[in-house]
């Protein structure tokens, strides 16, 4: 297994350092994944930039947690469950819908259960959904420009999840509480 190294603010690349400081200030520690990622100043740059951009969307907080859950969850990423939900819970997102993503069961509201099925749509199908599956995300309340945004959400996702399978990103102490185990992992067990 290849090792990759998880940057403290002084052992990163030059270009990678203000987007860990960013995030030092912003969380008062620089979470393991940002770390890992600044080894390539452009993919922590990406990813920092179009998490802001994602927050500058039309969605509520939740529906974002939604979408970004809903991804952790099918590709599997155990540093990605933990941090979103923590993250979750400190944006007061209602714990039955963290518990919902976490678990994959049906969400009791019947407009962000339709976003976590168009999520998992747009994740399983490559983003190929059929046009009914596009009509019954639209039915639901929804407007194309989701459609788009929810794109947004799931490309973050690849990049934090396939960062952390890659590279075994190490939990940090901080998301521990929430730490949840992949279901093939539970299977094997």
């Amino acid at each position: 297994m290849t090792d990759f190294t998880t940057h403290t603010a002084a052992s990163a690349p030059d270009a990678s350092r203000p987007f860990l400081e960013k995030a030092k200030n912003a969380y008062s520690f620089i979470p393991n994944l940002l770390g890992t990622m600044a080894e390539a100043p452009a993919l922590l740059e990406g990813y920092m930039t179009l998490a802001g951009i994602f927050d500058k969307t039309n969605l509520s907080e939740t529906e974002r947690q939604i979408i970004l859950l809903t991804n952790n969850r099918l590709n599997g990423c155990v540093y990605c469950m933990a941090a979103h939900t923590s993250i979750s819970q400190m944006a007061n997102v209602p714990t039955d819908v963290i518990d919902a993503l976490r678990n994959n069961t049906p969400i009791a509201g019947p407009k962000l259960e339709a976003l976590r099925n168009f999520a998992t749509v747009i994740n399983e199908s490559r983003g190929w959904p059929t046009d009914a599956q596009v009509e019954t995300f639209l039915a639901a309340g929804y407007k194309r420009q989701t459609v788009f945004e929810v794109i947004v959400g799931t490309s973050l996702k690849v990049m934090s999840n396939y960062t952390n399978h890659i590279a075994s990103t190490e939990l940090d102490e901080a998301f521990a509480p929430n730490i949840w185990t992949a279901p093939a992992a539970q299977a094997a067990e």
